[in-house]
C-alpha cells in the first residue's frame, strides 16, 4: 500500500495535484476542485497536529471496527459520510488550496511519520504513523480519482 511519507508517492500526488484545473466537474459527489482540495488540507490538520476534532458517538462505538478500511487496499466508496469539521460548503480560491495542499504533502515528506500526530482520527480512533500514511494517501487518491487524475 502507498504511503504519503514515501518519496515517490508523495511525488506522484504532487504532479496529480497539478493536473488539477479550476473548472474540473466531479465523477461523483457534489464539491467543486478548490473545495475538495480545501477538504483535503482540512482533513491534513489532524494528523499533522494542527486541529484537534472530537470523537463522534458512532466512532467510539463502531470506529475501531471499520478502522482497515481508511488504510487497506481496497477503493474509499463514493459519497461516504465525512467528519461533520472537514465539510467544505463555501466558496474557495483553487490557486490558493492547491498551494496549500501541496505543502501540506511537502510538510509530510519533510517531516516523516514521527512527526505524526497521536490525536485520533475522530471516527476511526488511534491509529499508528504508518496507518496514517497509507490513510492520507488513499484518501487523496480517492479525492483526485474523483476529480479524474
Amino acid at each position: 500500500m502507498k504511503s504519503i511519507f514515501e518519496p515517490r508517492h508523495g511525488a506522484e500526488i504532487t504532479e496529480r495535484i497539478d493536473q488539477l484545473r479550476e473548472d474540473f466537474t466531479p465523477l461523483w459527489g457534489t464539491m467543486r476542485v478548490s473545495q475538495m482540495l480545501a477538504h483535503c488540507s482540512a482533513f491534513h490538520d489532524i494528523p499533522l497536529g494542527n486541529t484537534f476534532p472530537p470523537r463522534g458517538l458512532l466512532g467510539r462505538l463502531v470506529g475501531r471496527f471499520a478502522k482497515p478500511m481508511f488504510y487497506n487496499e481496497k477503493p474509499l466508496p463514493h459519497n461516504m459520510s465525512t467528519i461533520p469539521t472537514i465539510v467544505i460548503d463555501d466558496d474557495r480560491v483553487f490557486i490558493a488550496e492547491k498551494e496549500k495542499l501541496k505543502q501540506q504533502i511537502n510538510t509530510f515528506q519533510v517531516n516523516g511519520p514521527d512527526q505524526c500526530s497521536q490525536h485520533p482520527h475522530p471516527f476511526f480512533g488511534k491509529l499508528t504513523a504508518e496507518q496514517w500514511g497509507k490513510g492520507i494517501y488513499k484518501h487523496l487518491d480517492h479525492h483526485l480519482k474523483q476529480f479524474g487524475v
